[in-house]
């Protein structure tokens, strides 16, 4: 057996803290994408149902997701060494979390039809 260290190929991060943030970005991506269908879904079915404020509700929604999106890859780009990118880190999962609750949430009031 080599004493070598295994090097890291560029581009990849030493610390364990940055993996949560490699998870975040494509999710949150994928939640606007969700989003954005839900909210076009919605402008099908108030031909029928009549007027409803849930694609606005859900356009907020997916803000949140933006915003986890954003600063979960200005975490990746920032050594987690520094406090500012465990912060972003800490802020993208945050964001994240909100955006699931407030889409179930609205998801569960528009099959209800609460609003």
């Amino acid at each position: 057996m080599s004493s070598e260290r295994r090097r890291e190929p560029p581009g990849e991060r030493k610390d364990e803290g940055s993996a949560l943030s490699h998870h975040i970005l494509p999710s949150a991506a994928t939640m606007i994408g969700i989003c954005t269908t839900l909210i076009g879904l919605v402008k099908i079915a108030e031909a029928q149902i009549g007027q409803s404020r849930t694609d606005e509700w859900v356009g907020l929604a997916a803000l949140l997701f933006l915003v986890s999106a954003l600063t979960s890859y200005l975490s990746l780009r920032l050594p987690m060494s520094r406090p500012v990118g465990r912060r972003l880190e800490r802020a993208a999962d945050l964001f994240f979390l909100l955006g699931l609750i407030a889409l179930s949430a609205l998801s569960l009031a528009f099959a209800y039809e609460v609003i």
